[in-house]
């Protein structure tokens, strides 16, 4: 369990595909063959079957295209600062992916949150790095090492920089859910549509949008499961617990009034298991030892 809660936190996903460009550096394969069979040929060469013709690539060879981070900032007086964040700011607009990660990694450098993630210490943040390597850019401040405690040292794996709930939790096992599925267990938005998406789809398609609305989901659901998580460690008690919740709340109905209408859909999905746990009822250790006895 991770050992403190940062007055600066930052919960954040990445979306990324596979990056046509690298797969043709690295497999040697000619210009004009289109993505879509650079794609098929970087499958192949990572494992492809009949059962799973999309296997997960290395992420050296993939290209960031969304980040989506829910910032929490605790003022001198206690008050809660809550902000949805996302890069590319435009749902619509292509990034250059340098320029995200250099954006995103700019702000960790300097601003120096405490950064919370699902499966980013294994996935997230070595994609951060190694594509910022691909796109050389610099990143200093971020990767600056603290002299002593953990400071913001995003590289430490004994302090609480950097929090990987899905290390948290659940450890590597074949037992180890989704974030997804985590989430819907607790009653907050997992899969918010009617299937599972698949994010290298929309990018052929065009569909950049539904990519980066995903990210906004992705992001809301980690800050929601992180702030479970800190009230099972004892860092809010059940009143700060739910007045925490309320915000993130109130965060979404305000941008749903700015005219982000997308997220209409996460709260009437959060709004669907409130509901349902509502009509679920509760049966006690204690009822069920008295149904017992009557039984016997």
């Amino acid at each position: 369990m991770f050992k403190s809660v940062g007055r600066h936190v930052c919960a954040f996903d990445l979306e990324w595909v596979p990056d046509p460009v690298s797969g043709r550096r690295v497999y040697g394969l000619p210009a004009t063959l289109s993505d879509a069979k650079v794609f098929e040929i970087m499958w192949a060469r990572a494992g492809a079957t009949a059962e799973k013709p999309r296997p997960h690539l290395k992420t050296a060879l993939c290209r960031v295209v969304a980040v989506s981070a829910v910032v929490r900032e605790q003022q001198p007086n206690g008050e809660i600062n809550l902000r949805l964040t996302t890069l590319p700011r435009q749902l619509d607009g292509l990034m250059d992916e340098g320029e995200l990660i250099a954006t995103f990694l700019g702000y960790l450098g300097q601003q120096h949150p405490q950064l919370v993630g699902f499966n980013s210490q294994t996935a997230d943040l070595p994609i951060l790095l190694q594509r910022g390597l691909v796109s050389g850019i610099t990143a200093a401040d971020f990767c600056r090492r603290a002299d002593k405690g953990w400071g913001s040292d995003y590289f430490s794996r004994h302090g609480d920089a950097h929090v990987d709930l899905k290390s948290v939790l659940s450890g590597w096992g074949l037992a180890t859910p989704t974030l997804h599925e985590l989430a819907a267990a607790m009653g907050i938005p997992g899969q918010v549509g009617p299937e599972p998406h698949d994010v290298v789809d929309w990018w052929v398609e065009g569909d950049l949008r539904s990519i980066v609305v995903q990210s906004q989901y992705d992001a809301l659901s980690t800050y929601l499961v992180w702030l479970r998580t800190g009230r099972f460690a004892g860092f809010f008690s059940e009143a700060q617990y739910l007045d925490e919740e309320a915000q993130v709340r109130g965060l979404l109905s305000d941008r749903i009034a700015q005219g982000d209408h997308h997220l209409t859909a996460y709260l009437n999905r959060w709004d669907s298991f409130t509901t349902q746990s509502a009509a679920t009822p509760v049966i006690s250790l204690a009822t069920t030892a008295e149904a017992a006895e009557q039984a016997a």
